[in-house]
C-alpha cells in the first residue's frame, strides 16, 4: 500500500488513523502494546514517531507494508485545490454562525410571562 505524503512528516499514529487502521487516536497504546509495528524494517513503539518521504511501515500481523511516497505535480494541485475549498467552506459557516447568532434575540420578560400564562391546565366543566 502506499500513502502520498503532502507534508513534511506524518507521526505513526495520524498515519494509522488515517489509513484506518486504528479507529481513534486513543487506540494506538493499545494497538502498539498488542502488535508488531516496524519502521523501515526496526520495531516502533512510539506513537509519535515522525515518518517521512521514503519510510516503510510494516505491520507482520496484518500483512499491511505502507510505503510513503512524494506526490507528484497533478496529486500537489488537487491537494492544493481541496485545502482551498476547505477554507471557503469553513469561512462560509463561520459567517453564517455569526449571522444566525446576531438574529437570535432573547425574548423579553413580557412575552415570557405571557407564554407562561398561556401553558395553564386545561379545565373542564364540572370537574
Amino acid at each position: 500500500m502506499e500513502y502520498t505524503l503532502f507534508d513534511d512528516f506524518i507521526t505513526l499514529q495520524a498515519l494509522l488513523k488515517e489509513l484506518s487502521i486504528i479507529q481513534s487516536g486513543g487506540a494506538i497504546k493499545s494497538f502498539l502494546t498488542n502488535n508488531i509495528v516496524l519502521f523501515n524494517g526496526e520495531k516502533e513503539e512510539r506513537r509519535g514517531k515522525k515518518i517521512r518521504v521514503g519510510d516503510i511501515i510494516e505491520l507482520p500481523e496484518q500483512n499491511i507494508i505502507i510505503t510513503l511516497r512524494k506526490p507528484d505535480e497533478i496529486e500537489i494541485q488537487h491537494h492544493l485545490e481541496d485545502l482551498a475549498e476547505k477554507k471557503r467552506v469553513a469561512s462560509l459557516v463561520k459567517q453564517l454562525n455569526k449571522t444566525n447568532k446576531s438574529k437570535k434575540k432573547l425574548p423579553s420578560k413580557k412575552s415570557q410571562s405571557k407564554e407562561i400564562k398561556d401553558i395553564r391546565p386545561v379545565r373542564f366543566p364540572g370537574t
